[in-house]
């Protein structure tokens, strides 16, 4: 479920959500970062994480920084982290709970940072808490809904999940209380989303019919060719997990 095979026509059309937010984070970088544009530039600081402006009223910076990437190196790594573990979510919950989920993710890892420490000036960004929101609901499934995921499945969210968690306490310049809490959020925010989620499991998503609205389950369809492609997309995955893990590492001797 994690590997992509969409084209990218149909990856916009099948996930729109998660192409929009990847579409925002890339934008914001450009307007800001590259391009500098005076608006986008004043979006960027009233935007940013500061919680001592948060307890002056600025109650907006607890969602904002969500959107918001230090560089183009952030933006691609968070990107990359939504494009993998956001569509079968989406696909899995809709467009306006994915929406929802991801938001307060987002929200409670900035809520959490600020209650550690209302009265700092540091700033915080990025969309790393709400991706944690979304492990929170995969770990959910894992212990409390195992009919929803297969053990495979169950067992590559696992692993990456701990990747990620003791990464976010190796690496510098990590909002450590942003991904607790982001994670903490979709952890409890799982029972919610799921609730009605009954029909299908996670290891049944294949890919959309093309017909409005619905899914096509058919894993026997051309299954020799659907195994060499699942096996050829597993070596791909954990390369690039494998090449990313190794970047993160490497960073920290730099």
């Amino acid at each position: 479920m994690f590997v992509r095979t969409e084209s990218f026509k149909e990856f916009i059309r099948f996930y729109p959500i998660v192409s929009a937010l990847v579409i925002i984070h890339f934008v914001l970088w450009l307007l800001i970062s590259v391009l500098h544009f005076g608006f986008a530039v004043q979006l960027y600081q009233q935007g940013l994480g500061v919680n001592l402006l948060i307890s002056q009223g600025e109650y907006w910076r607890l969602i904002t920084p969500v959107f918001l990437h230090a560089g183009f190196a952030h933006a691609l790594f968070n990107s990359f982290s939504l494009v993998l573990f956001g569509p079968a979510l989406e696909q899995m919950l809709g467009k306006t709970k994915f929406i929802l989920l991801y938001l307060f993710a987002g929200f409670a890892g900035n809520l959490g940072t600020y209650i550690a420490s209302p009265e700092s000036y540091t700033a915080h960004l990025g969309a790393s808490g709400a991706i944690f929101g979304l492990f929170g609901v995969y770990i959910f499934m894992v212990f409390f809904r195992k009919h929803l995921i297969d053990q495979a499945n169950a067992q590559i969210i696992t692993v990456i999940f701990i990747l990620g968690a003791v990464m976010t306490f190796l690496q510098a310049n990590i909002n450590v209380l942003g991904h607790i809490f982001g994670f903490l959020g979709g952890l409890a925010a799982a029972p919610i989303v799921l609730r009605n989620v009954q029909g299908f499991s996670l290891s049944q998503i294949r890919s959309r019919s093309s017909s409005p609205g619905g899914f096509s389950f058919n894993p026997n369809r051309h299954s020799r060719r659907n195994r060499s492609l699942k096996t050829a997309g597993r070596y791909l995955f954990w390369g690039l997990i494998i090449f990313l893990v190794a970047i993160y590492v490497f960073s920290n001797f730099l």
